[in-house]
């Protein structure tokens, strides 16, 4: 019961900065609270995984598409802050004509079927700032081969891998990205941040909670000097979704 008082006093301190400046609300002391222990109960059953043989056919399509030039990959999310490839030069960069969106319902890894997650994935209109990673040339085949196993789930879900023209300081390149214009029966479109602060806040899967998911990507993109408007009010909002749901507010009347 100490340990967990002074969790929740730590988590009280974090809460205060609800927010003014340039300091985050969401912090470390207030994520952990959004983590529990999940079982992975492995796919829905409806949605079929890729096969081998579909992995290197499209594998080997990508790999063909970016003969002769440089691989680049644009990041918006968790690529980000963890990358599963090897890059060997990065640079910040704007995708013009997409935006970040929490639309993407899932119910595995920070989500459950009995309390799903949202994912970001990137939809049409706006800009989005990020950050593009060049791949070493090195066993490129491998290296889209890991991309693909982490990003894309299903055959369906190949129709989300694009090309697309991404801005620089040093000019445009060509990149390759995930999750951009999904389409199915788990797109939410334009939810309200409110509404998605509170699935955020509250679901968590084998691989951890949404709000680490946002926290994560948000305090790298700060680090990179970027800073999405959308995701600085929703990690406030998600903060303050947490301190309510922990009692921290009482808490801290309290003390």
């Amino acid at each position: 019961m100490t340990e967990i008082r002074e969790h929740q006093q730590s988590a009280v301190r974090g809460s205060k900065l609800l927010m003014t400046g340039s300091t985050m609300a969401l912090t470390d002391e207030l994520v952990s609270l959004s983590l529990r222990p999940a079982i992975d109960v492995g796919p829905e059953p409806h949605r079929k995984p890729l096969t081998e043989a579909e992995v290197e056919m499209l594998a080997n399509r990508l790999l063909h598409e970016s003969t002769g030039a440089p691989l680049w990959i644009f990041a918006y999310g968790s690529l980000i802050w963890k990358p599963d490839f090897d890059a060997v030069e990065s640079q910040n960069g704007a995708a013009r004509g997409w935006h970040r969106s929490f639309c993407l319902q899932m119910t595995r890894w920070r989500g459950t079927r009995s309390q799903p997650g949202l994912m970001m994935a990137l939809d049409r209109g706006g800009r989005c700032n990020g950050v593009v990673f060049r791949l070493a040339d090195d066993d490129r085949l491998g290296q889209i081969r890991r991309l693909i196993r982490r990003e894309v789930g299903t055959i369906e879900d190949a129709a989300t891998v694009r090309w697309i023209p991404v801005a620089t300081a040093h000019g445009v390149v060509r990149a390759l990205v995930f999750w951009a214009g999904p389409k199915g029966e788990r797109v939410s479109r334009k939810l309200p941040l409110e509404t998605v602060a509170q699935v955020l806040a509250r679901a968590c899967g084998h691989m951890g909670s949404c709000a680490e998911y946002l926290y994560l990507t948000v305090k790298h993109l700060e680090e990179r000097g970027i800073r999405d408007r959308n995701l600085w009010r929703l990690q406030k909002l998600v903060a303050a979704e947490l301190v309510a749901i922990h009692g921290l507010n009482a808490a801290a009347g309290s003390h």
